[in-house]
């Protein structure tokens, strides 16, 4: 049995879940290595579990990672694509239902600041900002995350990392201008942060929606919790 068999037959015993493993080298071989998949919502994205890619290291050598598309075909995502930047190796996506293939490898792609795709870790809203400042020629970090985004808004970092960054927080009689960033609490936590763009105008990336630039009305207002300034920009 070759490693798309395994993974065809991985990929089938999880439908309707996305199924994901990897491809590793082990002794001249190519082997398929399945892996749990640890999202909150395993039938539109997946997460690796990091034990299952740590033993898969320790038995071969990655050379890509395997995950299915069991409702769409097997065509990288915009969410695929910047995954397999991060990743750096090749993806293989396999519909199990049509048993049909399709791929990606890292090319530079960069998703557009607007409209990209939510996936935790690779493509959330502190990559939107990050990606934004590094625009300006600000690099920030970027913090390991918890697992899953649920374990994040449980107990959310942006309050205890900003200052970190090079981010001050602004006086009560200061006035926001371009690039200040905001931290808005949401279910009583800081648990989102933002950009602000253009005058009344912020750029975020909340969970499960596309990246946007939206008006900085009373919802948004209400729910700022800090607002900071970039050292450079002082």
């Amino acid at each position: 049995m070759t490693w798309r068999d395994q993974a065809l037959a991985h990929a089938l015993n999880e439908t309707p879940k996305e199924s994901c493993g990897l491809v590793i080298v082990q002794k001249g071989v190519k082997r398929y290595w399945p892996c749990r998949n640890l999202s909150d919502e395993p039938n539109e994205m997946f997460i690796i579990n990091p034990v299952d890619w740590a033993k898969a290291e320790d038995a071969g050598e990655i050379i890509a990672v395997v995950h299915s598309h069991p409702k769409t075909p097997p065509v990288p995502s915009q969410a695929d694509l910047a995954a397999c930047e991060a990743s750096g190796v090749r993806w293989e996506i396999i519909n199990p239902h049509q048993e049909n293939w399709g791929h990606c490898e890292p090319s530079g792609y960069k998703p557009s600041l607007i409209g990209r795709s939510w996936v935790w870790g690779v493509s959330d809203c502190w990559t939107l900002v990050r990606d934004w400042y590094m625009e300006q020629g600000i690099e920030l970090p970027d913090w390991p995350r918890p697992l899953t985004p649920n374990e994040f808004e449980a107990a959310p970092l942006f309050d205890s990392l900003w200052p970190e960054a090079g981010f001050r927080e602004l006086a009560p009689q200061e006035q926001l201008q371009v690039g200040d960033a905001l931290l808005f609490s949401f279910k009583g936590k800081l648990n989102h942060v933002g950009v602000l763009v253009e005058p009344q105008t912020v750029l975020h990336h909340f969970r499960g929606r596309l990246s946007s630039r939206d008006f900085y009305g009373e919802a948004l207002l209400q729910s700022t919790g800090r607002r900071l300034r970039h050292a450079s920009q002082d």
